[in-house]
């Protein structure tokens, strides 16, 4: 795939490298209880919008009332999925030693099995970020993006799967994670026992989540069950869209880069930094904005430092996108509009042959270069170096 950052040699690259551990090393050493206070402060409005969101779905007397308990019933479990249960299963509360907020005892509120989830996400996605046949999270298998891609006829259909995955999502992530479990054994241990015992894990996780929103809460309101029951499912769906939206930003706007398998043998610590950072996408908005996205909105800052606690990541933007912009490195970064109109530009052209897709896209990326680099490497065994 085509890059619109300029190419760096070894040296500009390992300086690259060392830049960004500098930054992380700076911004580790402040991390504390400012951070501990955030993510306690997170729980509780969490918690709070779920008490208050259920209370009025179950005791609404007209329309509006049912609507604020809905969206606050949303917005509860978006805190939960985005903020608080992302973040921790990356670990980045796991110092605090709050059981609440540690990455080996957590459980979110998704059809999703947490320790699925980690495995997929945190190794397979993080390690192998776009990387294809490697990254099971770049189009989740289903979806073509790229012209790397093999095409195929079932990908006409494409806009079509997108869409209603859109409003289905918990439940692609959650049939993905057992998948990818299964997928990345070897192929002598692939039996149908072996698949069944990771869906059941999927199947479990599942049982309890529709007890609880289809079943428990409906129960204790009486005769006004069919109205819970529909509150719930609104709820859960407004998430999904939600989460949808910003997790395909993070990957499959118009200039996120892939890469092949070979390209990533012997790739140092500043080779993975520069993937990283091609493959990824950031979304410009308010401060509120970046909480109820689990601040994916900054998906480069958290590929680079994904145990770095989130709120830290509006901080590290400033310094990492001078960085790239010394180095002569496309930052990704644009409006929620913008970012997710690229995201469907991009499941369209690609739903075509290669053919048409390249009709489609023209010669856009090959006139979007980067300025020159404002780097100077400097020769550090030259002699003029050496002090008289």
């Amino acid at each position: 795939m085509k890059t619109i950052s300029k190419k760096l040699s070894k040296a500009e690259t390992e300086a690259f490298g060392a830049e960004l551990e500098e930054i992380r090393k700076d911004v580790m050493a402040k991390v504390g209880t400012e951070d501990a206070n955030h993510i306690k402060r997170v729980h509780k409005a969490y918690r709070y919008t779920e008490i208050l969101g259920r209370g009025l779905i179950h005791f609404s007397f007209e329309p509006i009332t049912f609507g604020i308990g809905t969206l606050l019933l949303a917005g509860s479990k978006i805190l939960n999925n985005m903020e608080i249960g992302h973040n921790v299963m990356h670990g980045q509360y796991d110092w605090m030693n709050d059981p609440r907020f540690n990455s080996r005892t957590f459980e979110w509120d998704i059809v999703s099995d947490s320790k699925q989830w980690k495995f997929y996400h945190n190794y397979m996605h993080h390690t192998f970020t776009n990387v294809l046949g490697k990254d099971h999270d770049y189009g989740y298998n289903f979806t073509r993006l790229t012209d790397d891609q093999k095409w195929k006829p079932v990908h006409l259909t494409q806009m079509f799967s997108n869409l209603f995955l859109m409003f289905h999502f918990q439940w692609g992530v959650g049939a993905h994670g057992y998948r990818v479990e299964y997928m990345e054994i070897p192929k002598k241990l692939r039996k149908k026992r072996t698949l069944k015992e990771y869906r059941d894990v999927f199947f479990k996780k599942i049982e309890l989540q529709l007890v609880k929103d289809y079943l428990f809460f409906p129960i204790l309101a009486g005769l006004n069950f069919p109205k819970v029951i529909l509150g719930n499912l609104l709820a859960n769906m407004i998430r999904n869209v939600w989460t949808y939206s910003i997790i395909f930003c993070g990957h499959f706007t118009e200039n996120a880069e892939t890469f092949s398998p070979e390209e990533i043998k012997n790739e140092t610590r500043a080779d993975w930094y520069i993937r990283q950072l091609k493959g990824s996408s950031n979304i410009s908005g308010s401060k509120f904005f970046y909480l109820m996205s689990g601040h994916l909105s900054h998906q480069i800052e958290h590929h680079m430092y994904p145990d770095v606690p989130s709120r830290r990541y509006q901080e590290i933007a400033p310094r990492l996108e001078a960085v790239c912009k010394k180095y002569g490195q496309n930052y990704n970064t644009g409006s929620f509009a913008k970012q997710f109109a690229e995201v469907w530009k991009r499941i369209f052209v690609y739903s075509f042959p290669n053919k048409i897709a390249k009709k489609l896209l023209g010669n856009v990326k090959e006139v979007q270069l980067m300025p020159e680099p404002q780097i100077v490497m400097v020769d550090t065994t030259s002699e003029e170096l050496i002090p008289a």
